[in-house]
């Protein structure tokens, strides 16, 4: 997603926690719900940490976390939707405690690994919650996969490195975020001292162009929400409108008062901008 992450891992975080304004901190979200089920799925060469909660009949929702965290970032969330959803959420390949097998990171990658999850779990079709690179990865599925969605719900995406504002390369907020997920990691990763080389792959994803990706786009079926945060330190809101205009009748959304991370910073309105917006498929 982002052409380079060192400036980001090294900045100051003092901005961010010193800040009055929601978008200008990171709270820590509190623990996960009681899971229904969890556990290790082999898809795709790798070992594939997973979990659902809620019993809920109907569509599930499939929650996909950004670069560098972990599902329980979602856990303000999952509590909320599960109470009317059965809530699916996984820590992608090479993140969290999902292990890699070597291969070079990319959406087209981590896309099939999530069609191949549910193809474990035998779930025919989601709505898909996509933040970051989780929606990335939910553009990616909508392309090659669209079957498989009931709809996309896809905050701060980006399908070119020209939606990417370059000012987040300095960002304390981004700096913030890094750091977390590099403590999270240590924590639970099958590899804990080997985050550096787990944030240069990454990267080097991020870098990776695709300059016709709004070309791409224009034959998505799938029911799209395109969500843009009011101060989003790395996508452009241009940007996101552009891709809600290339998708055939795709809407779009704009959280206020939140950042890049809205789930954080406002857990339960983004809820209640899920629960809309599925409410209406």
């Amino acid at each position: 997603m982002f052409k380079t992450i060192a400036t980001i891992a090294t900045v100051s975080l003092a901005t961010s926690a010193l800040a009055d304004d929601a978008w200008m901190s990171i709270p820590v979200p509190p623990a996960m719900p009681e899971a229904v089920e969890s556990g290790q799925a082999d898809v795709n060469g790798i070992s594939m940490y997973y979990a659902t909660y809620g019993d809920a009949g109907g569509t599930p929702i499939l929650m996909i976390h950004g670069g560098l965290a972990y599902a329980d970032i979602w856990s303000s969330q999952v509590a909320d939707l599960s109470a009317d959803y059965r809530v699916i959420v996984a820590d992608t390949r090479g993140h969290g405690r999902t292990t890699n097998d070597g291969s070079t990171y990319s959406i087209e990658l981590l896309a099939a690994d999530y069609v191949a999850l549910l193809d474990t779990l035998d779930v025919e079709q989601v709505h898909l919650v996509g933040w970051s690179d989780g929606a990335n990865i939910g553009y990616e599925i909508s392309k090659t996969a669209p079957d498989r969605l009931a709809s996309h719900f896809g905050h701060a995406g980006n399908v070119t490195l020209a939606g990417i504002d370059p000012a987040v390369d300095d960002n304390a907020v981004f700096g913030d975020y890094v750091g977390m997920m590099a403590g999270d990691y240590a924590k639970m990763s099958a590899t804990p001292d080997g985050f550096e080389a787990f944030i240069n792959g990454v990267a080097e994803m991020w870098s990776s162009d695709n300059s016709n990706g709004l070309t791409l786009i224009e034959a998505v079926s799938v029911p799209t929400l395109v969500v843009q945060s009011e101060y989003d330190e790395a996508i452009l809101a241009e940007h996101s409108k552009a891709i809600a205009d290339a998708i055939p009748g795709a809407s779009l959304l704009t959280l206020e008062d939140v950042s890049h991370f809205a789930m954080f910073q406002d857990p339960a309105g983004y809820s209640a901008a899920i629960r809309e917006w599925i409410s209406v498929q």
